[in-house]
């Protein structure tokens, strides 16, 4: 129940959520109560003029983002851990995996193994039953990297974990039966990073931070003429979806903090 109403609530929260919840507030106000229905209008109008635009969601996801840049090159380590929602299972028509908007995580973790970073590579994910069948993503993972010439041997999988929790939870176990008590190398989204090196720290792992998929650059912050300008104050669905994942973040790192996890 918990993982449902974790995918479910935040989504009126978000930008394009909390704009369809008060529209809908303003349909039901149309006729009896005009002044509100109009101040629901608007806010939801201002709502997503604000996450659609493009200062607004780099000033989000730049302070996850930085958090933990790498300051020096990436040590030698035990393991490198490679955290789920990269991606999208062979379902028809499809010829095969693909990765999602995180895939920077399997290619970052098969560059890092081939590397020398470490000798294991641990896949962590599950497969959430209601966004589709078909394989675990740490499997799917597995036969991304195995292409990439990570070799079978040398990958362990955790198949069961749907949420960051259960990622740590489940790798810790996978540790301790392997034998290994040095620090690993933790591979995931820089924007998703935080919480993530928190939880793992919390369960008594040694992580190093090793962020990949960086939603904003530093050329991204720089507004070379005017018509960069005048666009970056325009909505734009990809801002938006920038938006989205920073605010699911701040309030993952929220919810966690209350139940104790962080």
């Amino acid at each position: 129940m918990f993982l449902f109403l974790s995918k479910l609530l935040p989504l009126f929260i978000y930008p394009l959520g909390l704009t369809c919840l008060l529209l809908v507030v303003a349909l039901v106000c149309f006729w009896k109560r005009p002044k509100t229905a109009a101040t629901a209008i608007f806010l939801a109008l201002l709502v997503l003029i604000l996450g659609g635009n493009n200062q607004v969601a780099n000033s989000l996801v730049r302070p996850l983002e930085l958090q933990f840049v790498p300051k020096s090159e990436l040590p030698q380590a035990a393991a490198i851990v490679v955290l789920g929602g990269a991606t999208k299972p062979a379902l028809a028509p499809r010829p095969g995996v693909d990765l999602g908007e995180e895939g920077d995580r399997v290619l970052y973790a098969a560059k890092l193994y081939q590397e020398g970073k470490a000798p294991w590579v641990i896949l962590s994910g599950g497969r959430i039953r209601w966004r589709g069948n078909g394989p675990s993503e740490s499997m799917d993972m597995a036969e991304l990297v195995q292409g990439m010439g990570v070799p079978k041997q040398a990958i362990l999988q955790d198949h069961r974990s749907l949420n960051t929790y259960e990622n740590a939870v489940n790798v810790r176990q996978i540790l301790e039966a392997q034998g290994i008590d040095k620090p690993v190398l933790l591979v995931t989204s820089a924007l998703h990073m935080p919480r993530s090196l928190l939880i793992f720290q919390r369960q008594g792992m040694q992580a190093i931070a090793a962020p990949t998929d960086f939603l904003v650059t530093d050329r991204d912050l720089q507004t070379s003429s005017l018509q960069d300008f005048l666009l970056d104050l325009l909505p734009d669905a990809e801002a938006l979806q920038r938006s989205t994942r920073a605010l699911k973040e701040y309030i993952g790192l929220a919810v966690y903090r209350l139940r104790g996890w962080l």
